[in-house]
């Protein structure tokens, strides 16, 4: 299976009485960058997520948002967090000193404030439900990021497709391209000697032809379509591969470009390069 580095997941649970939320949202990256928002509550539970997570991840900017609220019903173990309740009341207090418009705190605002409310659970070990929202929130992460994967594999395979259209219409006539250039030559030299006959007119154009000659170019770009292909079929974590084979494709066609000489050599060289880096925006976001 082909991933995308970007990808979005939102879980929620009820756990006597509060609400535990846990969202997974990842954006392109070099490495595997994790970052944790969440309450003190959650610290002793964040090494485990971290190991779990990068078991499945491999490359991307994944943030991980674990929040608390209180449900509709609450538990008759529920009880307040006075020590919190009096320091936000003090917060409060300074923030309506300096903001005269400042609306007050009112009674929904407090008693959805994170860890505001107490109950035997939250007073004990978060990590058994957090593992088991994370376990459902990977399993809706990984699905959204197989479906981009799936289609910027498809947006790639599309473009090699026409990289290959492209050979292919070229290939056909090199030979003719490559002889009629060296009889441009041969008469060029001709005039520059005065004497056609010159037996250094040969040798010249036989030096030129060589270094004009793309076959070698030719045969490395359809290696490498080949091989870009091979990647996306056997899956997993093919970013950084696909990213080396879109500089060695790039390379073939600037010196595709370089050794043209014809104008259609020139312009199928600029229309490979065009399509190495759509694809190569399309790598980008792969994992």
């Amino acid at each position: 299976m082909i991933y995308s580095m970007t990808g979005y997941a939102a879980v929620t649970g009820e756990y006597d009485g509060q609400v535990l939320s846990f969202d997974l949202r990842a954006v392109n990256s070099r490495y595997l960058e994790l970052h944790f928002r969440a309450g003190d509550e959650f610290r002793g539970v964040e090494l485990a997520l971290r190991e779990r997570i990068s078991q499945l991840v491999v490359r991307g900017k994944l943030e991980c948002r674990i929040a608390l609220s209180a449900a509709g019903a609450l538990g008759d173990d529920a009880q307040l967090n006075t020590a919190m309740l009096d320091r936000l009341t003090q917060l409060a207090q300074q923030v309506e000193q300096r903001m005269e418009r400042a609306a007050p705190l009112n009674v929904a605002d407090v008693l959805n404030w994170p860890g505001m409310l107490l109950t035997r659970r939250a007073q004990q070990d978060w990590q058994g439900p957090c593992m088991t929202l994370l376990e459902q929130a990977l399993l809706e992460f990984q699905a959204s990021r197989q479906r981009e994967g799936e289609k910027l594999a498809e947006h790639i395979v599309e473009r090699l497709d026409k990289m290959q259209w492209q050979v292919d219409q070229l290939k056909p006539h090199l030979p003719t391209l490559i002889a009629a250039y060296q009889q441009k030559l041969i008469q060029r030299f001709a005039e520059l000697i005065g004497n056609a006959e010159d037996e250094r007119i040969p040798q010249e154009v036989g030096l030129f032809a060589q270094k004009m000659d793309v076959d070698e170019e030719i045969s490395r770009l359809q290696v490498h379509i080949l091989a870009v292909r091979n990647i996306l079929k056997k899956g997993g974590a093919v970013g950084k591969r696909l990213d080396f084979m879109m500089q060695e494709l790039n390379r073939e066609a600037n010196t595709l470009g370089s050794k043209s000489v014809s104008v259609e050599t020139t312009q199928t060289a600029m229309e490979l390069k065009v399509l190495i880096e759509q694809m190569r925006e399309q790598v980008q976001n792969l994992e």
